[in-house]
């Protein structure tokens, strides 16, 4: 071999040699990556949390396309209990409540699974709940039912248990964040009502039964713009009259939404009509079988009172005039401006690529969660509130926005690099 080909089989040779080590620290940092993503959004100390943030953002090799790739397809989900579980523990701001789970026996951790979040009514468990309901979802789905104190779901800690209750198995079961389902009866109806109505972007589709809503809360079935509804009421209920479900089917049609509405005259030898007929949970499988959640809806409706300010999908109110404020027990300590109803509204809609169009009533600033499924950030963005000019330019996405809102939301489908807070002017 000459001096000069050996030359060059030696370069390529280190050539080799030093592609191969590159590969390897790109998957090493890619690894590295991945598990910090997860530890970050899992995290329950939120100094812990902070700290892993802060390396993430130290790491210039991160990039927002690769943290979102990472939360959608790289979360590794470890062997779990399969069949029924009827007595976990799941823990909200220091109290525990029992969870009875169901998992399918054929349950495997490649698959994913639609999620039905069963609430009970007084004086049962969440653990009665499972036997009327596994034998009949079959093997796609997974069954959770929390239990609360007097099944008093129209509570803000109860919402807080049935937020915690849908984080916790999504953590260890293979869920599908699109199909997510609340259902309830009685009690647990008016609480898919409450809940659904407040958190209804996390929601495919919400089914309340032999239940209702005070008047007082109507307007919150505004929230519900998106979120597929199933109502079931026996005519002849005498605990929750029919009357609650016939006053919320007017106002859904007064709104435009869709809903099915089944309403039977059967009757229970111990309940009387206050019950839920086995005859009726076909069809309502059925629809939930075909259900899928649109997790970046282009036209949002939000309806908030003072204590309730969550992001709804990709818009949040931030701030308002004086409105009415709801106590732990939601309506129960009633002030005047509950009574008449005077709640902060905004309906925010895409109407063409990079304009947005938003009206509000009571609202002072609101925020916009966004993301290239919504919008081109190479573009400027123009966004009108009230027929008025608020915001026109380009817009930055920001992997610390995209964590951030990640940890906070818990929905690898709600994904938001862009975060922009507008000021409502004040009308003349």
């Amino acid at each position: 071999m000459t001096r000069r080909l050996l030359s060059v089989v030696l370069a390529a040779m280190l050539a080799g040699v030093a592609c191969h080590a590159l590969n390897a620290a790109a998957a090493d940092s890619s690894t590295e990556m991945n598990m910090q993503v997860f530890r970050y959004l899992d995290s329950t100390d939120a100094d812990e949390a902070a700290g892993i943030l802060k390396s993430m953002l130290s790491d210039s090799n991160a990039t927002i396309e690769q943290a979102i790739r990472i939360i959608q397809t790289e979360r590794d989900y470890a062997p779990q209990p399969s069949g029924t579980i009827p007595d976990e523990r799941i823990h909200v701001q220091g109290r525990a409540y029992h969870l009875a789970l169901s998992v399918p026996p054929t349950y495997q951790s490649t698959k994913s699974y639609g999620l039905v979040v069963c609430l009970h009514g007084a004086g049962f468990t969440g653990e009665a709940y499972l036997e009327r309901w596994q034998a009949r979802l079959g093997e796609d789905y997974v069954l959770a039912c929390p239990t609360t104190p007097m099944g008093a779901w129209f509570t803000r800690s109860a919402e807080e248990l049935v937020l915690a209750t849908i984080r916790s198995v999504q953590r260890r079961y293979h869920i599908d964040p699109d199909r997510i389902f609340l259902t309830g009866m009685s009690n647990g109806g008016i609480g898919a009502w409450v809940i659904g109505m407040h958190d209804a972007p996390l929601f495919a589709g919400i089914a309340p039964m032999a239940s209702g809503l005070d008047t007082v809360m109507l307007p919150f079935l505004a929230n519900l713009r998106s979120t597929p509804i199933y109502i079931i009421h026996g005519a002849k209920d005498q605990e929750m009259p029919v009357e609650f479900s016939r006053t919320i089917t007017e106002e859904l049609t007064r709104l435009g939404y869709p809903f099915v509405y089944r309403e039977h005259d059967r009757e229970h030898p111990m309940a009387g009509g206050h019950y839920f007929p086995r005859e009726e949970l076909p069809e309502l499988v059925a629809w939930l079988n075909v259900q899928r959640r649109n997790p970046l809806p282009t036209s949002v409706t939000v309806v908030r009172e003072a204590s309730h300010f969550q992001p709804l999908g990709w818009v949040r109110i931030d701030s308002t005039d004086p409105i009415a404020a709801f106590s732990e027990d939601l309506v129960s300590k009633r002030d005047e401006r509950i009574k008449r109803r005077e709640y902060a509204r905004l309906d925010a809609s895409i109407v063409m690529p990079n304009r947005i169009e938003v009206r509000t009533e009571k609202v002072q600033r609101y925020s916009l969660f966004l993301n290239e499924q919504l919008v081109d950030s190479s573009k400027p963005l123009v966004v009108l509130t009230n027929g008025q000019v608020s915001f026109e330019g380009t817009v930055t996405p920001s992997l610390e926005t995209l964590l951030k809102q990640a940890r906070l939301r818990q929905d690898s489908r709600q994904l938001f690099p862009i975060h922009l807070a507008i000021q409502v002017r004040t009308q003349p």
